[in-house]
This record gives C-alpha cells, structure tokens and sequence, in this order.
C-alpha cells in the first residue's frame, strides 16, 4: 500500500497540479479504475478518487476517456458528481464526491426493503434520462457501477461504454466485450449475436435486461449465472409481474426502464413508499402551501428507523432547517429537525443545528420557543456549556416573565434540563431570582412546578445559599391555598431533608410542618405525617449524641457568695429554683438595683432634710403594684442602661456578616408571598418571627430584648393585674385607705406632702436640685396586647 502510495505521488510530481490528496485504497469489484479516498488540500473536505495506469492497462485505455469525457459531459442529479479530473500520459485521475461501492451493501444484505425501492427508483430514473433525453444506452449496469453518496442517495456511474445511438461509431459496438464481467451480464441478444445486435433492437432492450438483474442482485445479494434471471426470489411481490418482463428473452417484448418507473408510480404502485415521496418533495419544501408542508411533515413524522440515516442528515436537515428559519416551518418542523439532530455526532450537531437553535431562542414566536423548551431534553447533551451560559441561558430567562402561562410554565420545567450546564454564578444568583418570582405567580400550576424544580435543584444550590432560600421558599409553599402546592412543598421537604442541619431542623422545618398536619386536606395531612417522620428520626438520632447538660458543675456557683440569692423554690437543684436564682444573679448585676419598700412605699436615697424635693413632671410616677414582677423591672432597667449589643438584634454584626445574596434571595422568597391574617413578619434570621418590630416604641428598639418569639411572661402577668384592677380587687395587703402614694412619706416622719412640695415647686424659690436615679415604669396598659400565645 505504502508502494502504491508512493508511484502516485511520484506519477502527480511529473505531471499538472492535483489539488487532492490520496488516502486508503477502496475495494471495489471488477473494474478498470482503482478508486482512493481522498481529501481536498484547500479546506479538508473527504473526496473519492477513480485513478486509471495508462502504462499498465493501455488497451482499456479507450474505456477510461470515454468515461472521463461523459462525466464531465453527463449531468443529472442520479449520476456521480464530479469535482476535477486530470489526464496525463501515464496516469487519469477523477476527483468525485465521497462515495461507497453499493457491493458492500448487498453482500451483506443491509438493505431494507424500502432502501431498496428508493435506490432502484433512484436508479430508474437516471436510465430513463440517459435512455430517452440522451437517446443513449448505459452498456455496462450492475451493482459495481453504483455507489452511495454521503447523503444514502444511489450514484451511478461505470460509464466506460455508455454511448449516443446518433453515433456511427460509439465505443459500445467495438469495445463493449472489454468490460469487466460484460458476459455475465449480456442479453441473450448480444450474447448470440455479438454488440451489433444493438443497432437493431430499442435503444432500451439492453439496459432494461440489465436493470432486471440489478433487482435480483440488491435483493439476494450476488448474481451467479444466467439461470438467475427472472428469478423473484427475495424480490417484493408488487414488483414481481412488472420484473419478470424486464428480463424478458425478446428484446422487442422487454418493458423499458421508463414503462417500468411509470408502473411503480401509479396509484397503489410498488414506488409508493413514504421514503420516495419524501425524497420528491423534501427539496421544493419551502415553496409548498401551508396544508401541503402539514400534510408532507406528517408524512416525514412517520419515516421508520429503517430509512437510512445519512440521507436525513445530508439532504433532509438542511432543507428542514431551511424551512424553519425562513420558510416558516414553525415547531412542527422543529420537532423532526430535533429527532434527526439526535443521531449526528458532536462536531456535526454544533456544526449544523446548535447555530440555528442559538438564532431561534431570539424568536419571538411563542410557539417556536415552547418547541425549544420542549426538545431541550434531546438537544442539552450536544450543546457546550459556554454555548449555554453565554448565548441560550440569557435568552431563555425572557419566558420567566413572558405573557403567557404556557410559556412560563414551560421555562421553569426546562431548569431542570439546563441546570447543569449552568456555572455556579448564575444558579445561585439570577436563577433563584426569577424562579422567586415564579413561586408567586397567579397560575397555581406554575407556583407547584416552581417548588417541585427547586427541590430537585436543591443539591445544585452553594451551602450557603441553600438553607436560606429553600426554607423560606417552601415554607411559603406550604401556606399556599393550593392544594398540590402545599403537598409539593412537603415532599420537597422529604426529599431534601438531609441537606439541613439539625438545628434548621428543629428550630425551623418542624414548626413549619406541624400546621398541615391539620390541613383540610387528606392528601396533604398524610404527606405531612410522612415528612414529619423523616424529620423527627433525625432529630432524635441527633439528641442521643448530644451531651446531658452543658451547665458548669455546682461547685462552680457556690463560690460567688456575694451576690445577693432570692430563693423562691425550695432548692437550687429543684427546676423552679433554678431558674430564679438565676434570674435573681442577672437582676442583682445589673446597675440601679430596686430595693424591697419596708413602709410601703418605693426606697429613696438618703438626703439632707433642707434639700427641696426633686421637680417631677406633671404625671405623678405610679405606685409599684404587687403584680409587677422582676422581669418587669429587668426589662425596664436594661432599657436605661447602656447593655451590650443584642446578638439576635437585625443589626447585629453577626447577622450583617451573611452572605448578600442569600439574604437577598431568601427575602425575594419571603416578600413574595403576603403574609396571612394571624401570621407573624417573617425575618432573615428565622421563617417564623412571631415578635413585630413595629410594635416597639422606636425609644426601646435599640436595647429591647429579643425573646425570638418566646411567650411574654411580664406581658401575662400585666394583664392579669389589669382584669383584677377592672373587677375592683385590690392585691393583698392593700386598700384604699393605705395605698402608698410616690413622692409623699408617711405622716409620721414629718415630711412634706405632694401638695405642699407642688407649691414650693411652683412658686420658684427653690432652685430643683439633680434627681436621684429613678427607675421609668413602662405603663403596663403598652403590653396589654401581648397576651399569651397571641402571635402564634
């Protein structure tokens, strides 16, 4: 091989430039050409090559012009087509399009039956051209003067003694005997009489004998002997009558090639295949009607795997992508363009398809993008991911916030296609933003897909992000009016369960699951049973692991002796004693202590009895009911003093450190969706905060506590000190007669009373000295409205 490789380079270096170059050699049956693949040197292209050795084959050398000289001469759209031919003194090379012998087909009878017909309709129709417009004879037609195309379609060719009858002397008459194999296959006629029996039988007799055995061949495999002929075994039943006269003994009785092709296109004939018809109107498709283009696809929807592939991707595709870009072939031309694309190889689909799809998701057609969103299944593994991100992406966002349901419907299912060839940038940032919009749309269909897609994009989402956005987002699902929406939501949850951390768990997924367990709906309270479950085993799993107490030992307290104790309870190891001894250790620390009144009234510092009494505002402070607890009196004295930042409060720099998009997000999610009667704002920190805000004097926000939705136990007490005041009672102890007034001492010390230091005050002459440090009351009727439980 390397030999021959070699002469002919060394035969192309004598003579004139042939701008191709040879590859591996082809094995053909018997023939005078020797035929290479080969490439074009300007741009790569795959070319065939038929090369003819004049030196060592002279006496064929007639043969070989006659068909260097008909090719070049010989156009039709069923003949070889030709890209360059060189002659010299030594050699003739014919550059063709890249071709296969039809051998290799037969003989291992990989044909189906309609391949077969194509090609024999394909075939038919180029003898007849050459039989009746080119009032010639073909002479030499056999499998080995066909060859298939790079598009499936049947090639003939082997013209080395096709010749015009208008000739005295064609080359059929005198070199007809020369050709490879011309015994096997010559009519009875030629075969008694030799080749001038031509000149008195139809122009038709010699090719149409031929054409029979050609039938026998492709259908069986190889053609033996004469006594083949005739023989319809394997051949199609429609076509056997019509066959049988093909071979016929009598010249003059034989069906013609043309009379043949005209019988099978008849109504009901043998070349009424889907395929045929398809390859007849596949190139004249953008000039159709409307109803003839729907009628012809719904043909081309029904084309079996069986139809060869090539001709689809060479000859089909083309045609179609054609009609869909600009002969407005609409989404049902799309569909099957997508169906072929499926079998091309990478660099072909980006070669010929991925341009077209990245120009048709520009379109504004609905229908053309709902037909994108639809194939994408079959079109996202052939497209790069820069294709994607840079070029699609951008463009598909557009149907999140299109018009019509459909389309955005059809947009949020495509996420899950498309979400792995996104970078992790645009999941975690523009995505999540329109399907947060997506989450509230008026169709509730479009609201279920928008939770379903999340949950399955749930591991695609940065740790970061994750928590914030799925909590909130379906929490929000779960309070949705739509049924299938709150279920969705809820085997989002079961299906996503081990991307939290216990403590979301705890502290945010179970209370959200925990009010459908009484939902209306049977279907949703049984997924909230199930999910719930899932839930509770993982906490529980987790507490096993978790230490008894985390408490420091009681050693440890007993060694601050100073600071005062209240014992309440009757132990500290007790629960309740517990609690308020250690309530009392934080009341006792803080500045500005309030002393227990021994004679009934609030504790005054020590002063001087010149001193005049401190000036006090028009409203007299009131008296300390028995009802007021420490914690009142905490809450009130840590609003006076400067206290350490709250690390629950919004403005914490624990809080401000989080990740800008994730709260962004997770807000987008939770503004959304208006909160329902009864329910309270939600937070960044947790989907339920059952405090407002707005509530608290704008004086009191900077150092409230945050209870972080926990009962108010002062707001409890207060009220049920303001039902006895309504009913009259008085606390124990007291009455009218001796209620304690502030600002007055007893009579019995001699002091002055409030009327009296009004006057002084009034009058102007004494100057009012710096007040003694007083604890400010919070007037209890402003925690009237936090009774217990009120917010949740």
């Amino acid at each position: 091989m390397d030999f021959l490789k070699s002469a002919v380079a060394s035969a192309i270096s004598k003579g004139p430039a042939f701008p191709y170059t040879f590859g591996d050699r082809v094995d053909i049956d018997q023939s005078i050409w020797t035929l290479h693949n080969g490439t074009k040197r300007e741009d790569g292209s795959k070319c065939s090559i038929f090369s003819f050795d004049i030196t060592s084959n002279k006496s064929r050398l007639p043969l070989a012009r006659n068909a260097l000289r008909k090719l070049r001469t010989l156009r039709h759209p069923g003949v070889i087509k030709v890209l360059d031919t060189v002659e010299t003194e030594t050699y003739i090379y014919i550059a063709t399009e890249r071709l296969v012998p039809l051998g290799w087909h037969t003989r291992r009878k990989s044909l189906a039956e309609e391949t077969i017909k194509w090609g024999l309709y394909t075939v038919a129709k180029t003898l007849k051209f050459i039989n009746s417009e080119a009032t010639s004879i073909h002479g030499s037609l056999k499998v080995s003067s066909i060859f298939t195309s790079e598009s499936g379609e049947w090639k003939l060719g082997g013209f080395d003694v096709l010749s015009s009858m208008k000739d005295d002397d064609a080359i059929l008459y005198t070199y007809g005997s020369l050709v490879p194999d011309s015994a096997r296959y010559a009519p009875p006629e030629i075969t008694k009489s030799g080749w001038e029996a031509v000149k008195r039988n139809p122009v038709t007799a010699i090719d149409a004998y031929d054409f029979g055995i050609l039938i026998f061949e492709v259908c069986n495999g190889t053609f033996i002997e004469l006594e083949q002929v005739g023989l319809t075994k394997n051949v199609p039943p429609s076509m056997h009558q019509s066959y049988k006269r093909l071979t016929s003994a009598n010249p003059k009785a034989r069906l013609s090639v043309g009379q043949f092709l005209e019988q099978g296109q008849r109504q009901g004939g043998f070349f009424q295949t889907p395929l045929i018809h398809l390859t007849e109107g596949i190139e004249n498709l953008g000039l159709k009607s409307d109803e003839e283009r729907d009628e012809f696809l719904s043909q081309l929807e029904e084309v079996s795997d069986d139809f060869p592939e090539d001709f689809f991707k060479m000859k089909v595709l083309p045609e179609l992508l054609k009609s869909v870009e600009f002969g407005g072939g609409g989404a049902k031309v799309f569909g099957i363009v997508v169906k072929i694309g499926s079998k091309l190889s990478d660099e072909e689909y980006e070669t010929r398809i991925t341009p077209v799809v990245v120009r048709m998701f520009t379109s504004p057609d609905r229908a053309i993008r709902v037909c994108l969103l639809d194939n994408l299944p079959l079109m996202i593994d052939h497209l790069p991911q820069k294709i994607v991100n840079d070029k699609i992406f951008p463009q598909m966002v557009t149907g999140f916030t299109d018009g019509a349901p459909v389309l955005r419907e059809q947009t949020v299912k495509a996420v899950l296609t498309v979400v792995s060839k996104l970078s992790d940038r645009i999941v975690n940032g523009e995505l999540l933003r329109y399907l947060a919009k997506t989450a509230n749309d008026e169709q509730p269909g479009i609201r279920t897909n928008t939770t379903i897609c999340l949950g399955k994009i749930a591991r695609n989402l940065g740790g970061s992000t994750r928590t914030k956005v799925l909590t909130a987002a379906f929490a929000r699902s779960l309070r949705d009016p739509f049924v299938h929406a709150r279920n969705a939501a809820l085997m989002a949850l079961a299906a996503t369960a081990d991307l939290f951390s216990e403590d979301d768990c705890a502290t945010k997924i179970l209370p959200a699951i925990c009010p459908s367990l009484v939902d209306k709906e049977k279907i949703v309270r049984d997924q909230a049973n199930k999910t719930l479950d899932i839930y509770l085993t993982r906490v529980r799993k987790y507490g096993l692991t978790l230490p008894d107490t985390v408490l420091p030992p009681p050693s440890a307290a007993s060694t601050n002796a100073s600071t005062p104790r209240m014992e309440s309870g009757p132990s500290d190891t007790s629960w309740a004693g517990w609690a308020i001894s250690s309530f009392t250790n934080k009341l006792a620390s803080t500045s500005g202590q309030i002393q227990a009144p021994t004679t009934g009234s609030l504790s005054e510092e020590p002063r001087s009895s010149s001193v005049p009494l401190p000036e006090t505002s028009s409203q007299t402070a009131r008296p300390l009911s028995s009802t007021t607890t420490a914690s009142n009196l905490y809450r009130q004295t840590v609003g006076k003093t400067k206290a350490s930042p709250n690390p629950f409060s919004p403005t914490s720099p624990a809080l401000s450190s989080n990740d800008g998009d994730a709260e962004a997000i997770a807000e987008d999610f939770n503004d959304a969706w208006g909160g329902e009667a009864g329910t309270s704002n939600v937070t960044k920190d947790d989907i339920y905060e059952p405090f407002s805000a707005s509530t608290v004097p704008s004086s009191e926000k900077a150092t409230i506590f945050d209870d972080k939705g926990e009962p108010d136990f002062a707001g409890w007490l207060n009220a049920q000190a303001k039902a006895k005041k309504t009913k009259g009672a008085l606390p124990k102890g007291l009455s009218k007669s001796n209620r304690p007034s502030v600002g007055s001492k007893s009579l019995s010390t001699g002091t002055t009373s409030q009327s009296s230091k009004k006057a002084v005050v009034a009058s102007g002459r004494l100057k009012p000295v710096a007040a003694a440090k007083k604890v400010e009351i919070k007037n209890p009727t402003e925690e009237e409205e936090e009774g217990w439980g009120d917010t949740w």
